[in-house]
């Protein structure tokens, strides 16, 4: 059964001012409320708990910024929406670096054959793109650096870099479709 919002609120602003009984029934509620939305977004119960600590904490940590005239509910899975996206880029990121350290063990095998797309054709194709875009996609793949990053570098907002990059990928996706 979800905790229903009024609770919650009324949880929290007892939490705030200083009730630990109220506090720890907010938390276990919180977690029984985002529970169903992080279990549908990852790969593991393992990776959820982890997740769910983490969101946790930041709560706690932000538990000073909550508005009590304001509903509870959202606030929360904003904070919950931002962890999980945290974790997903760390996971996949990992996984990345991962699928690197194998693709450099096979195109060193002597027994794989050459693939018709390697990787000098695609920075040539990346060299091709508009100033901007093809700035934007060295520092985040060659450099490694996030969007915010690149944002801070270029002077942009993070939004834009988003965006530019995303227009890159489809041009870059047209450009080396077989």
């Amino acid at each position: 059964m979800k905790p229903r919002a009024p609770e919650l609120e009324m949880l929290m602003t007892l939490a705030q001012g200083g009730d630990q009984r109220a506090y720890a029934q907010l938390l276990r509620q919180t977690a029984r409320l985002l529970r169903p939305f992080l279990a549908r977004q990852l790969p593991s119960n393992s990776a959820l708990d982890d997740l769910m600590q983490e969101i946790l904490i930041s709560i706690h940590k932000a538990r000073h910024t909550y508005d009590a005239s304001r509903a509870y509910a959202p606030w929360a899975y904003a904070i919950a929406r931002f962890r999980l996206l945290d974790f997903l880029r760390a996971h996949y990121a990992d996984q990345l670096v991962h699928a690197e350290e194998w693709s450099e063990e096979i195109h060193s095998a002597a027994d794989v054959t050459e693939s018709a797309l390697d990787y000098e054709s695609i920075e040539q194709e990346i060299q091709k793109l508009p100033e901007k875009q093809s700035t934007i996609l060295r520092l985040m793949h060659h450099q490694g650096l996030t969007a915010k990053q690149v944002a801070e570098h270029t002077g942009m907002n993070e939004s834009a870099v988003k965006v530019a990059a995303h227009r890159a990928y489809k041009i870059l996706r047209k450009i080396l479709k077989p």
